[in-house]
């Protein structure tokens, strides 16, 4: 599968893991949007639907694409609306920045999540590989991920998500 990181350069290129990633050889890097490869799937955290399986087939043939960008200034990305989106699941961050923060995935963190969702378990731990914090994020997450990756669709990870979110906080 195509793994792409859409970087806008607005972090810290020694704590970047999109950068990381692409160090790594794991993704294929872009600084221009317009480059993105039409019909790909793009982590979009404001798109109205989730990710599930039953986008592994757009995404096998289109590819994955990863937003890189300062979570301060991501809603200004105004290209979001021209890719398909979709959104990750409420996870928990175990990056130094935001460790234990719901939803403040890093890049690293959300391709190894989406991966993981859409059953390529071992491809999501080869993701995290490099990072000392990788095998903590499965930890923290292993029976969301494995639940949401027992869904079959969008509206069945909406769905399992509802049963860990903590009381009061709805993500739809």
């Amino acid at each position: 599968m195509r793994l792409i990181v859409y970087h806008t350069r607005e972090c810290d290129p020694k704590r970047c893991t999109g950068l990381r990633l692409y160090k790594f050889g794991r993704v294929e890097l872009f600084f221009d949007h317009r480059k993105l490869p039409l019909g790909a799937i793009l982590l979009n955290p404001f798109s109205e639907k989730a990710l599930s399986r039953e986008d592994l087939p757009i995404a096998e043939e289109r590819g994955l694409v990863a937003l890189d960008c300062s979570w301060k200034r991501i809603k200004e990305s105004t290209f979001l609306g021209k890719m398909e989106g979709r959104c990750l699941p409420y996870l928990i961050a175990a990056n130094p920045t935001n460790y234990g923060k719901p939803t403040l995935l890093s890049t690293a963190e959300a391709l190894a999540a989406a991966l993981y969702i859409l059953g390529k378990k071992e491809a999501a731990r080869e993701i995290l590989k490099g990072f000392k914090w990788g095998d903590n994020f499965f930890q923290l997450n292993q029976s969301m991920l494995e639940r949401y990756s027992e869904c079959k669709t969008s509206q069945e990870v909406i769905q399992v998500q509802r049963e860990f979110l903590p009381t009061g906080e709805v993500k739809e």
